[in-house]
């Protein structure tokens, strides 16, 4: 089982709690986060809301499709986004901070615009306009612990927040499917860090504890799932490592409904290189190099690659990339 760690122990007993924190984000950059202050009334009605919404037909999903978002924002149908070059079994909805396109935006910044609300059901951007205020403020509350537990400032990663954080909250439902279909691919999050909200009795997501050796993590009840992203390696030179993990497809007849939530700095922010107390920096495995996934220090960078090789089709229709990743010619 993941380690279990108690939020109101942050100002109860400090050093202890940061001192767990940072060993949990080093030894597998996963763990359940109890006492977070999250109202059970706000998580039991986003989750509602998102079963209001893929109950819908068809059609009325369609009326916010991502591929009417340049910004890769709204509906993606079952089978509409790829990890590792590969179909997901699931449909969602992507939210991000509702924010103007930027005039003759280029490279990343084509990431910044509105989202498409739904019509139906009622309340559903209000309660995850809401949902977002309250994540960012767990979620910076963390970083703060964990910039404090490495031996740098407790505001160390403040400035990369505090002006147009590009936060991302993903609304998905897994089918049940009768074969191997993964929910979603094994890979490793783009950002600083996750807080996951899973409807109880939902399983799938599994952790790769190991090389090879995967682990079941179930819903723990009032807890939110967390877990660190490959910014907060390249902070940490590689002493706290992003994990790689996945979701696999529900059975026939069941179904997976989560939340996602990825805190993100802005999109043009530098997240800064944390230095290391001696103790710890021996500890550190370097960040992973992968050619095939380079890890940016620029946000931005790392969330045009993820979106861009995601959703193939919105990238082509819209930036004129082809699904090999390389500029369309015309």
């Amino acid at each position: 089982m993941l380690p279990v760690l108690d939020l109101r122990d942050a100002d109860a007993a400090s050093e202890r709690f940061r001192a767990r924190l940072r060993e949990a984000a080093h030894d597998i950059g996963f763990f359940y986060l109890t006492g977070h202050g999250v109202e059970s009334e706000k998580a039991d009605r986003v989750l509602r809301l998102a079963r209001e919404f893929f109950a819908l037909p068809v059609a009325a999903k369609n009326e916010i499709s991502q591929l009417r978002s340049p910004q890769f924002r709204g509906y993606s149908r079952i089978g509409g986004e790829l990890t590792n070059g590969e179909v997901d079994w699931r449909e969602q909805i992507d939210i991000g901070p509702e924010r103007q396109v930027l005039p003759d935006a280029g490279g990343y910044w084509r990431l910044q615009g509105p989202n498409l609300w739904p019509a139906q059901p009622a309340g559903f951007r209000a309660a995850f306009e809401d949902w977002d205020r309250t994540l960012s403020a767990v979620g910076l509350r963390l970083l703060r612990q964990w910039a404090v537990s490495l031996g740098a400032a407790e505001d160390t990663f403040d400035a990369a927040f505090a002006d147009l954080p590009a936060t991302l909250i993903k609304v998905v439902r897994y089918p049940g499917t009768g074969d191997t279909s993964q929910g979603v691919g094994a890979h490793k999050d783009s950002g600083v860090l996750t807080l996951l909200l899973v409807e109880p009795g939902s399983e799938g997501l599994q952790v790769e504890a190991e090389p090879g050796r995967w682990v079941d993590v179930p819903p723990l009840d009032g807890a939110l799932i967390v877990n660190i992203g490959e910014l907060l390696e390249v902070a940490t030179g590689g002493y706290l490592r992003a994990t790689r993990h996945r979701v696999l497809a529900p059975p026939p007849g069941r179904d997976r409904v989560s939340i996602p939530y990825f805190l993100n700095p802005a999109l043009d922010a530098l997240v800064p290189v944390i230095s290391l107390p001696p103790e710890l920096a021996a500890l550190s495995r370097g960040v992973e190099t992968d050619p095939a996934n380079p890890i940016f220090n620029t946000y931005g960078e790392n969330a045009w690659k993820s979106r861009t090789r995601a959703h193939p089709d919105v990238a082509e229709l819209h930036h004129g990339i082809a699904p090999s990743g390389a500029p369309r010619t015309y």
